[in-house]
């Protein structure tokens, strides 16, 4: 049985459409956020579409113009060269300390994960790739049974979800991102963990010259 998910805040879902929305491209890097429009789409108040922009804001997501609006804040390739920078190095560490205590039901979840991931490969919606994509990096760290590696990625998760985008976006890409996939959870279970964990840091290389990629052409 799963537990009972607590039920989402009228703020917390409309985040979380702002956040697909900016993640999908809907708004794009630069783009005006407008709250009545918002609002209006969303058939919802101002108000959890005001908190859900502050949040937003909070996370670096989207940014004041000085002009009382807020705009959808462009890459800084700074920030992220230095999240994919900490991920080469956590990622393949989450790796060798998941291969210590593998279990027959750790197997059946990283299987259903690369499942979900094989159907959203199949239907090759934007939305749907980014969502899979999570689930894989997030049974990594739940695999690594270290709450700091999963609590230092949630901290940036926002972020790496956005790169995530960037990277999918680029169908010459979407294919070798789930071929990784399943080479690291091959590998891991095999035994074969300095392979796996070798695998996982080509991976992340591999998706922050995508982005790299991806960033230049839309310049």
């Amino acid at each position: 049985m799963e537990a009972v998910k607590p039920k989402k805040t009228l703020v917390e879902e409309t985040y979380d459409i702002l956040v697909d929305a900016i993640c999908t491209g809907e708004f794009r890097p630069g783009e005006r956020l407008n709250q009545d429009e918002i609002a209006a789409k969303l058939n919802v108040s101002r108000q959890p579409v005001n908190s859900a922009i502050s949040i937003l804001k909070a996370n670096g997501l989207v940014e004041d113009t000085g002009r009382r609006s807020v705009v959808v804040t462009r890459f800084d390739h700074d920030l992220f060269r230095a999240i994919y920078d900490y991920r080469r190095i956590i990622e393949p560490f989450a790796v060798r300390l998941a291969a210590k205590h593998l279990t027959i039901a750790d197997r059946k979840q990283a299987d259903k994960v690369l499942r979900v991931g094989q159907k959203a490969l199949e239907r090759g919606k934007l939305g749907e790739l980014i969502s899979a994509d999570m689930l894989f990096h997030e049974l990594i760290y739940r695999l690594s049974r270290n709450l700091v590696v999963e609590t230092s990625m949630r901290t940036n998760w926002h972020h790496i979800r956005r790169s995530m985008a960037e990277v999918l976006r680029d169908p010459s890409a979407i294919v070798p991102v789930w071929e990784q996939h399943t080479e690291i959870v091959e590998t891991l279970f095999d035994g074969r963990t300095n392979t796996a964990a070798q695998i996982m840091e080509r991976h992340i290389e591999n998706s922050y010259q995508s982005i790299i990629k991806v960033a230049a052409s839309a310049e």
